[in-house]
């Protein structure tokens, strides 16, 4: 991306300690673009900015590290600055009670002008919420949808290796400066997502990762899409704050239940207590949705209710599914169930594991994944 003269101005505004995007967009309001808010006098600015901002901004003082950093990261093409007046801002986004005036991009910037999935839930997800969050991710996005989540360990970044493999790819938004990856362990995720994907933010370039930023970033998740889908999370999730948001911003709010036993679905079986959409398919969203219907899934379909018994007993491994239904159980339970010996669950429920059909759980139990 080339540095043009507005461009500097949007960064000197946006490099401003103690200004932020509601300031800015009073300063928009009150007099015009970046180039004429840098140069009104200071008597104009605190009318508008309390005294030492508007000094900060009268006097220009930035860090100028920082913008010479920013320049020379805005060289690289994956890499650009979206504002309030471009024409690429999304107009979802622009729409909310408080757009972020500037957004630091890397990646696709056509993913933009898709119509945008939020998926959000639990850091400490189940196998059975990690399978969920990548088989709806995948369908939703080769439905058309660019698949929104916020980059966190556990359903996040599930969702967002779920949404890279369909046609409408996935896009993270983060609550650090873009030239950070948080968590670091999320590194190759991000790379692919600078690739094939994008990674968005609000903040500048070498902003650490700090709990306040975070349920910053949530409103531009649920802001830049047309729903949000809570796929796991506890009573006390921070995925339960995008859902709020969402509901605030006038979006949809749709939920995946699951097993009364396990508290990681609470949160969502409170949302759908409260009116949430309860989603059991990919259909589901795309009806509540108008203007998707089947035929844009491409043949995809995630049922969490289909259940085929004859690919069951196919493999004599298998039929130990049938026993374990979808509530995590230990093997205990399964040789009751079953009326098997535990060598003989224990085996199978290697095989299974293997095959990544179950996922095991802290204390000896074992859940269903598909």
């Amino acid at each position: 991306m080339s540095i043009d003269r507005d461009t500097e101005f949007w960064l000197r505004l946006g490099l401003i300690k103690g200004l932020g995007g509601s300031a800015i967009r009073k300063l928009l309001a009150a007099f015009g673009g970046p180039d004429e808010i840098f140069a009104a006098s200071i008597h104009s600015l605190e009318r508008v900015v309390k005294k030492p901002i508007a000094t900060r901004i009268f006097q220009r003082e930035v860090d100028e590290n920082n913008l010479v950093r920013t320049v020379d990261w805005l060289s690289d093409p994956v890499n650009s600055l979206i504002t309030l007046v471009d024409p690429d801002y999304p107009v979802a986004l622009l729409n909310i009670p408080d757009p972020p005036p500037i957004l630091y991009f890397k990646g696709q910037r056509h993913l933009l002008a898709l119509p945008a999935l939020a998926m959000v839930g639990s850091r400490n997800a189940t196998p059975q919420g990690l399978a969920n969050a990548r088989a709806f991710a995948e369908a939703a996005s080769h439905a058309g949808f660019c698949v929104v989540s916020g980059l966190a360990q556990g359903i996040d970044a599930a969702v967002h290796e779920g949404g890279l493999r369909g046609v409408g790819s996935s896009m993270a938004v983060v609550g650090t400066g873009l030239d950070i990856v948080y968590p670091a362990r999320n590194h190759v995720l991000a790379h692919q997502l600078a690739k094939v994907g994008a990674l968005i933010s609000e903040f500048p370039l070498g902003t650490p990762a700090v709990g306040s930023n975070f349920p910053r970033r949530n409103r531009i998740i649920s802001g830049l899409s047309q729903a949000c889908l809570v796929v796991e999370a506890t009573l006390y999730s921070g995925s339960l704050i995008t859902a709020r948001l969402a509901l605030e911003q006038g979006r949809e709010v749709m939920a995946i239940p699951g097993s009364i036993h396990s508290p990681l679905s609470k949160g969502c079986h409170s949302l759908i207590k409260q009116g949430a959409k309860l989603v059991e398919s990919i259909q589901d969203i795309l009806d509540e949705l108008n203007g998707f219907s089947e035929q844009h899934s491409d043949g995809v379909r995630v049922d969490l209710q289909q259940e085929n018994v004859a690919a069951v007993h196919e493999h004599s491994d298998a039929t130990l599914l049938t026993y374990l239904g979808h509530d995590a159980a230990d093997i205990d339970t399964l040789c009751e169930r079953s009326g098997l010996a535990a060598e003989a669950v224990s085996a199978m429920l290697l095989t299974l594991e293997l095959e990544g059909k179950i996922g095991s759980l802290p204390g000896g139990r074992y859940q269903r994944i598909s």
